[in-house]
């Protein structure tokens, strides 16, 4: 029987490090004065990401965990390829699917049904893939007759319905999943929930990153903590959850 340790990492994240400049200008009017005096903006440098570590083996669901600001979504968008890292690097093995901004690939003058095909040509799908899961992804989005309006119609939680289920008909190897599931009413996120589950039994890996504790526990065995971008605990869930607090 083949178990989690037999198999190949799906994710190698290896010393990461992300910084972000931070310009400190407090209004467009003092930054309009500076450049008419020709003052130089100040700046200082914001360390996201520093020597973040670790790995995720083939079929295993992990959840990223961390207060705000610790550097969650900046590494789930460095492990996407939306970001790069500083130094350090990320190795991916398979088709990546990544939900880390409701709506983020939608054309807001597009229709539901024209931004289905672009978001899934983004995420590696051909026209006939899409063709042939076009009406799963609408059944399962619950958009109805509401799929062929222009997006920028939508309410945010249409948004997440759609690109999530975009993203879960996609042929993936991973998916990526950022504070997602906080979006929309109680039965459409137990729907994605139990979808997850099912792409787990399949044997994908996931990487979660969420504030609700119920939720990881129920969906993952292992996470990993930051803190002010240091990597401070990798182990079983509810260990990490402990971490947390420390």
């Amino acid at each position: 029987m083949t178990t989690l340790t037999d198999t190949r990492p799906s994710i190698i994240v290896d010393s990461v490090r992300k910084d972000f400049l931070l310009r400190h200008t407090h209004s467009m009017k003092e930054a309009f004065i500076g450049w008419m005096k020709r003052k130089k903006v100040g700046s200082s440098t914001f360390q996201a990401l520093e020597g973040v570590s670790f790995e995720v083996r083939e079929g295993e669901s992990l959840a990223v965990l961390g207060y705000n600001g610790s550097g969650k979504s900046t590494l789930l968008k460095v492990i996407s390829g939306v970001l790069e890292p500083d130094s350090g690097k990320v190795l991916t093995r398979g088709r990546v699917a990544g939900l880390i901004e409701v709506g983020a690939g939608f054309h807001p003058e597009l229709s539901g049904r024209e931004n289905v095909y672009l978001n899934a040509a983004i995420l590696g799908m051909n026209a006939a893939e899409t063709d042939a899961r076009f009406d799963d992804i609408v059944a399962f989005s619950e958009i109805g007759d509401k799929i062929d309006q222009e997006v920028k119609h939508y309410s945010s939680g249409m948004f997440m319905r759609l690109a999530f289920s975009v993203a879960i008909h996609v042929e993936l190897d991973i998916l990526l999943v950022d504070e997602i599931l906080s979006v929309g009413d109680a039965p459409f996120r137990e729907k994605c929930k139990q979808k997850i589950a099912e792409l787990t039994s399949q044997g994908k890996t996931m990487l979660i990153v969420s504030h609700n504790l119920g939720m990881v526990r129920e969906m993952c065995d292992r996470g990993v903590v930051l803190r002010k971008g240091h990597k401070v605990f990798d182990g079983p869930i509810e260990e990490a959850i402990a971490a947390l607090s420390q």
